[in-house]
This record gives structure tokens, C-alpha cells and sequence, in this order.
């Protein structure tokens, strides 16, 4: 099979190309480097079966060709991080929607079958936890940058789940809950990555509020076994999927945590949200995944713990 990812240069975007690769696969990725990174695949540079393009999305000719070549397309590009997204809303909306938009189009040429990332983001303000698939989507104001990003990942949700109601083009969309890993950055506010190199580095150890909200982690291996068997499979067409762990901890226990596996003797200090985004900044207190949906269809079941996690994001750093 011949394979498409978006962002195949970031984070979630390298491993799933690991994946494939290792499966016999031919995988073709585009990034622009914005936010991914050419280290994450320096590794499959020189494998016959991978091929990337370093270029955007929009540049509708490069990308309505890698379309056309593969069998499949996982749309992974977008705009990602709390404190990106606080900073450049502008760009966050562009990108998220208009990078869809592309895909979506090119795709249904063809009806190339496509998997939409999206995001936890969505439930916004939601008090029904564990968040299940058909709850209702609760977006705080418009005045608040920060629901930005889960305004224009829901837009992105629209539209895929449009293109399969109205045009017949089979897509799929994933709503990813706090995948973390090898590879990943704590440039854009990604906690996990940013605790572990603060405590490396004998820094203090910076816990956001008051360290109660809470958070599941899933680990980025299981969550590309999820990604690769919801492609494979044609009765996850037109659905919406959770994706992550529902193992909840508070970011002060993953702090803490983090400063307990790593022998560090870094201080764990707390900043205002105000100081760490902006002024009257809103966060999601709990963010717990209803998983049912897909253990049903493909057999998902997270088999990373936490502790294994922070060890691999620890092994990961402490090599670098």
C-alpha cells in the first residue's frame, strides 16, 4: 500500500511512518517544518520505500500529486500546542481549516480514503466525563484565543464527516487525547517533554494553575496501532473515534512524578495561567476519554502505563 501523511515530519507523524514502513509499506510524507522537525525522520531518509516532501500542504500542485500516487491519506499537518495556538491564532485557524480544505478536495478527486486528525480540544468546557464521541461540544468565548484551535479542529471534523455524507468520500476523524512519546517537542507547551527537560537540566519544574487539572496520556506507540487498524478497517468510515489512555493523573502527580524517575532535584513551582499564556486564560479541568467506541470496532486497548511513558521521554532526552 502506498501510504500519504500529513506532518510526516512531526511527532505522531514519524512514528506512523515507522509503522508502515516496518509493514512492508511505500510511505510518502509532507511537511513544511513549521512545528515537525527533519531529525524526527533522518532516520527513513535513505530507505527506499519513504519519500518526503519539505513543503506546505497548500502548495495545491505538490500535494494533489502525492495524493494521486497513494492509496490512502492520514491528514496529520496542523497547527499544535497550547502556547503556539495563544500566540498566533491567526495561523492556527488558517492552517487547521485551509490545509483540510486542500486535502479534502484533492482527495475526493479520487475518493482517496482519508483519516482526519482532530483533537480533545473539541469537548471544550464540557462537564460530561469521560467524554464519549456524541456528547455535546462546549466552546468558551470567542473572545478567549485559546478555544481557537478547538473551534477550527471541530470545523475540520465538519467537513470530513460532510465530504462522506454528501459526496461519498471515505473519511474518518480521530480525536486524539494527550499522545506523547519519543520525538515530541515541549516547544509549544507540550507538558510531558517540558517537565522531563526542566528536570534533566535541574531547572524548576513548572506546573501551570494550580496542578489539579487532570490528564490521560497515551502513548504514542498504541496510539499508532490505533491509527493504522482504524484505516484498515471500512466499517470506521464516517466515524469519529477517541483516542488515548483513560489512566487520569493530575499534572502535579506527573510533576512530581517526573522529578521521582528522573532522581532530579529540581523544585516544582506553580505559574499562573495569566503569566504562562494570557490574562484570563481558560483551561479544560479534566480530560478523560470514553475509549468504548474503539475497543468495540478494532480491539484498541492502551497497553503503555505512564511510568513506561515518562521512562521513554526520559531514555529520549537524557540520550540527547
Amino acid at each position: 500500500m502506498r501510504v500519504l501523511i500529513t506532518g510526516g515530519a512531526g511527532f505522531i507523524g514519524s512514528h506512523l511512518a515507522d509503522a508502515y514502513i516496518a509493514r512492508g509499506d511505500e510511505v510518502f510524507c509532507i511537511d513544511d517544518l513549521s512545528t515537525g522537525s527533519i531529525e524526527n525522520i533522518a532516520h527513513l531518509k535513505e530507505h527506499p520505500r519513504f519519500h518526503y516532501a519539505i513543503d506546505t500542504v497548500q502548495n495545491q500542485p505538490v500535494t494533489a500529486e502525492l495524493v494521486d500516487v497513494c492509496d490512502v491519506v492520514f491528514h496529520l499537518a496542523a497547527a499544535v500546542g497550547v502556547k503556539l495556538i495563544v500566540e498566533s491564532p491567526v495561523r492556527t485557524i488558517e492552517t487547521n481549516v485551509h490545509c483540510t480544505e486542500v486535502i479534502l478536495a484533492l482527495a475526493n478527486k479520487k475518493k482517496k480514503k482519508v483519516l482526519i486528525a482532530s483533537t480533545s480540544e473539541v469537548y471544550g468546557l464540557s462537564e460530561q466525563v469521560p467524554f464519549r464521541e456524541d456528547g455535546n461540544l462546549v466552546m468558551g468565548a470567542t473572545t478567549k484565543g485559546r478555544w481557537s484551535y478547538a473551534c477550527s479542529k471541530a470545523i475540520d471534523e465538519f467537513l470530513a464527516l460532510a465530504y462522506w455524507r454528501e459526496k461519498k468520500l471515505p473519511t474518518i476523524v480521530v480525536r486524539l487525547f494527550n499522545t506523547v512519546g519519543p520525538r515530541q517537542t515541549g516547544q509549544y507547551g507540550m507538558v510531558i517533554p517540558t517537565f522531563v527537560k526542566q528536570a534533566l537540566a535541574g531547572r524548576p519544574i513548572t506546573v501551570y494553575g494550580d496542578g489539579k487539572q487532570t490528564r490521560c496520556f497515551g502513548y504514542v506507540g498504541d496510539v499508532v496501532g490505533a491509527l493504522v487498524r482504524l484505516m484498515a478497517h471500512t466499517d470506521a468510515t464516517g466515524q469519529v473515534f477517541n483516542i488515548g489512555s483513560n489512566e487520569e493523573i493530575t499534572i502535579l502527580e506527573v510533576a512530581e512524578r517526573v522529578k521521582e524517575l528522573t532522581r532530579s532535584a529540581s523544585e516544582v513551582i506553580f505559574v499562573p495561567y495569566d503569566e504562562a499564556y494570557e490574562e484570563g486564560f481558560e483551561d479544560m479541568p479534566r480530560r478523560v476519554p470514553d475509549i468504548t467506541k474503539i475497543s468495540q470496532l478494532v480491539g484498541f486497548k492502551p497497553e503503555m502505563k505512564l511510568d513506561g511513558i515518562l521512562e521513554k521521554v526520559i531514555e529520549y532526552y537524557s540520550g540527547r
